[in-house]
This record gives C-alpha cells, sequence and structure tokens, in this order.
C-alpha cells in the first residue's frame, strides 16, 4: 500500500458539508432518489486503486454471460489489492454512514463487510447489464437493502464508448437519465423494488478497454411499505421494448431455493404442517 493511500481518511466536515450541498437534490431527484458527484476523491487515492485493479484474466472473477448481463464481479476482497481494501473499509465506516443518512435522510444505515454482489466489477467490449431492480434482502444478514454507491475508474472516457448507467421510470417505459462512467465520478442512489437501472447497451470502448467500478451496498433493518413490490428476491431484469432478456431472476440461487423450485407445493405444505406439530 503507498503511504498517499494509507494516510487517506475521509474528513468528516467535507462529507458534512456535501451532505448539505445535495441533500434535496438527492431526495427529489427523477426517477428516483440518487445524485452525481464528480471529483469525489483525491485523485492519487484512485490511481493507486487503479493501478492494482486485476484485468480479467488475472484473478478468478465470478463471469455472468447470458441474455441479461455479461461481465466480471469479484468474490473476495482477497482478490484485492491494498489500496482498494483500504479505501473500500472507509466507506464502510461510521463517518461515511453519518454522511450517507444525511444526504439521503435514510436512518440507520448498515455497510455490507462482506461485500456480497459489491467489490470490483469489470465490463469488457460488447459487455452489458440489462435493465434490472437489484436483490432486495441480505441473504446473510437478513437486512433491507436500501443504497447503492457507484465509483468509475475510467480515465479518458469518451461519450461514444458508451457504458451509460441508465435511471428508468418504475413502469419502465422510458430512460430518464443516462450517466457516463468517468474516473472519479460517484454515483449513489436509492434502490427499491421499482428503482429500475442499468448498462443496457453493448459497451463498444476500443479492444483490451474495460469498464470498471467499484460497487457499495448498503442496508437497513427494516424499510417503508411503499418500497415493496415483491417479497425477498434476487436480481429481477426487465426488458424494454423489443428486447430479449431472461427476465426471471438470474442470481444463482440457494440449495433451498433450487429444493423448493423442484419440490410440488403440496408435499412442501404437509413438510410445513408436520415441523409445526
Amino acid at each position: 500500500m503507498t503511504s498517499t493511500t494509507q494516510m487517506f481518511r475521509f474528513d468528516p466536515v467535507y462529507l458534512e458539508n456535501l451532505a448539505d450541498k445535495y441533500r434535496e437534490q438527492y431526495i427529489n431527484a427523477q426517477p428516483f432518489p440518487h445524485i452525481v458527484i464528480d471529483d469525489f476523491l483525491p485523485e492519487y487515492v484512485l490511481n493507486d486503486v487503479l493501478k492494482e485493479f486485476p484485468k480479467p484474466g488475472e484473478i478468478k472473477w465470478q463471469e455472468f454471460e447470458n441474455k441479461s448481463e455479461k461481465k466480471l464481479a469479484s468474490t473476495s476482497e482477497l482478490q484485492m489489492g491494498d489500496a482498494t481494501r483500504f479505501l473500500l473499509y472507509q466507506f464502510n465506516s461510521s463517518t461515511f454512514m453519518s454522511f450517507l443518512e444525511k444526504l439521503t435522510g435514510i436512518n440507520g444505515l448498515i455497510p455490507d463487510p462482506h461485500f456480497v454482489g459489491g467489490g470490483l466489477h469489470q465490463i469488457e467490449r460488447g459487455g452489458y447489464l440489462k435493465m434490472h431492480v437489484d436483490f432486495n434482502r441480505h441473504t446473510r444478514l437478513k437486512l433491507d437493502r436500501r443504497l447503492n454507491l457507484l465509483l468509475y475508474l475510467n480515465k479518458d472516457w469518451k461519450e461514444e464508448y458508451g457504458g451509460h448507467i441508465q435511471l428508468w421510470d418504475k413502469d419502465m417505459t422510458r430512460c430518464e437519465k443516462k450517466i457516463l462512467p468517468i474516473f472519479n465520478r460517484c454515483v449513489i442512489f436509492s434502490t427499491t423494488d421499482f428503482s429500475y437501472h442499468g448498462h443496457p447497451d453493448p459497451l463498444t470502448c476500443p479492444e483490451g478497454w474495460t469498464r470498471k467500478s467499484l460497487a457499495l451496498y448498503y442496508y437497513s433493518n427494516g424499510r417503508p411499505a411503499e418500497e415493496i413490490a415483491h417479497t425477498e428476491h434476487s436480481t429481477i431484469f426487465k426488458a424494454r421494448n423489443g428486447e430479449e432478456i431472461q427476465e426471471e431472476e438470474t442470481s444463482p440461487m440457494t440449495f433451498k431455493t433450487v429444493f423448493k423450485k423442484l419440490i410440488p407445493p403440496i408435499l412442501l405444505d404437509l413438510g410445513n404442517s408436520l415441523k409445526k406439530k
């Protein structure tokens, strides 16, 4: 780890001023609460992260490749370099939780020390992530997912390369915002069963380039009823007009989930009845 990154800590005063500046804009943003903040961190911090960001073949990435998504994701913090891990720990700190609570108005936020679904994300030329709403419960912590934070690491990224994250209305009838994933741009948004977002168009960056980002997710114990449309679910993809995708939940299923899908409902009901006796 470099000495510069080792010394970096979030400044509570800087974060408080940032929350004051953007809170009203965040809450009133359409199609759902979000904010885009450029030059979010000192550049040297992300330069250190970028230097150690693993290339597609350098670690055992979790690979997604189907009609709904074509991307790479890290599976453990042990795959990350020291600078990256130290920075992610700062994003999970109490100092940063206080900032997020003040910015979003969501109290009692809890970080995910396991970085489930988050950490390092990378998309190669031709890759995509179709429109979706995220899994809404952390299966290990039994908490409700409330916020996403995406920090982009793409220097000299041009508009024609694509890779915009798109935010769509709750009925999936129109895109209301497109955000280019440029270096040191931070995007924070509320996640509900209606917050459709994604990078749906295949990436057109030069061969050998990739779309890199850090992803962190935040939780709470309970959530407002108006944010819920489904029971506990994994990622749910939604097609745009004329698009062919796999709309059902596509996250890896647990043995318990697979078991439930294979056993006829009448037998499951019988088993539950016997358990109660």
